[in-house]
């Protein structure tokens, strides 16, 4: 039984700005620092790779000291308007029918919410009242591929079938007012919010590429590398600077296995549909890729214009290659990292 994609479509928040419209807002942030930390913190910005980036609330709400319950209703009732409004345009484009939904997965780590983001879309576009739900929280920027996973399982067993992965994400909301630390300075630095959904299915009238195989790769002794700490003050960000080089040392053991399993190599692969995890990230796996002859061109563009999205992202990447109308043959390689720490992947064919 054949699973495939269907339609990708993305949407993003009211609120944008360029990366250099936010350096009044640091200098804001850091009165009272030290010259040469201000400094610091601005090429951490302007050198991101990131040139715009989207979000739920004004710059001036980012940068403010709401608190984290205020934070969290704002997340709350803009994921709720994101996720419908992302679901519904899916549907137009597959030219589906919301009653033709069987499976619902929603993916988010930014922000809670019970009941879950699910519960609202099933009230707001009436999907059938036996529709199966599975939201998804603790696994950070892989959820979009990992929603992708679970649903193929779910469609492969159960001919006929139509599934939604929808991911909302608002990193900007667990932005830290009082946190000049690292990894909450690289993190304003490169994420953005935005939403994004795929429809995956098993029935016989649904053309777009297939999902051949799909696998995870769980590193050991990386539980503390990314994620997020609950505090006082909401989700702060945990990013360690060895997450980089622990991708690169992994690479070929997450790649070449996998594709070996299909009775392929990289040569095979005609797209690369990379998670743009930030700029040192992308560099990495671009130069890796690059010594097999590959590019990920789409993955640093996602990167430039809306920064990384935590879930939402690599669909956006997805987006771009499905828009593109591969020949038929052509096979892509879905790849994404998340906390765990963990990187999981997906080969599709055309």
């Amino acid at each position: 039984m054949s699973v495939k994609v269907k339609a990708v479509t993305k949407v993003l928040p009211e609120h944008s700005r360029e990366t250099a419209d936010i350096i009044p807002f640091l200098d804001v942030w850091l009165h009272g620092q030290e010259d040469r930390f201000v400094r610091k913190v601005k090429k951490i910005f302007e050198n991101a790779g990131v040139d715009g980036r989207y979000s739920i609330m004004s710059p001036e709400e980012v940068f403010s000291s709401l608190s984290f319950e205020e934070r969290n209703d704002i997340y709350i009732r803009e994921s709720i308007k994101l996720g419908e409004t992302v679901l519904r345009n899916a549907l137009d484009k597959a030219g589906w029918q919301a009653q033709d939904l069987d499976y619902i997965i929603t993916v988010s780590c930014t922000g809670i919410m019970i009941p879950s983001l699910d519960a609202y879309l099933i009230n707001a576009l009436h999907l059938r009242q036996d529709i199966i739900r599975l939201p998804v929280t603790e696994i950070g920027c892989v959820a979009g591929v990992s929603g992708m996973i679970y649903a193929k399982n779910f469609l492969k067993n159960n001919p006929g079938k139509r599934a939604a992965v929808i991911a909302v994400e608002s990193p900007t909301a667990t932005f830290q007012i009082n946190d000049f630390s690292m990894p909450n300075i690289v993190s304003a630095a490169i994420f953005g919010d935005g939403a994004a959904c795929v429809l995956l299915s098993s029935h016989s009238d649904d053309n777009g590429p297939e999902l051949v195989a799909e696998e995870m790769y769980h590193f050991y002794e990386a539980e503390e590398m990314m994620g997020f700490r609950l505090s006082n003050t909401g989700l702060q960000m945990v990013l360690d600077i060895r997450v980089p080089q622990t991708i690169a040392d992994h690479f070929p053991a997450i790649v070449h296995p996998f594709l070996a399993k299909n009775g392929l190599e990289i040569g095979d692969i005609d797209h690369l549909i990379f998670h743009p995890g930030g700029r040192k990230i992308v560099e990495i796996v671009e130069e890796l890729f690059g010594t097999l002859g590959k590019n990920i061109d789409d993955t640093k563009e996602v990167l430039r214009l809306y920064g990384n999205m935590s879930s939402a992202t690599v669909l956006y990447v997805l987006e771009r290659f499905m828009d593109k109308q591969p020949a038929p043959g052509e096979k892509g390689l879905m790849l994404s990292f998340g906390p765990g720490f963990t990187a999981q992947r997906i080969l599709l064919q055309w």
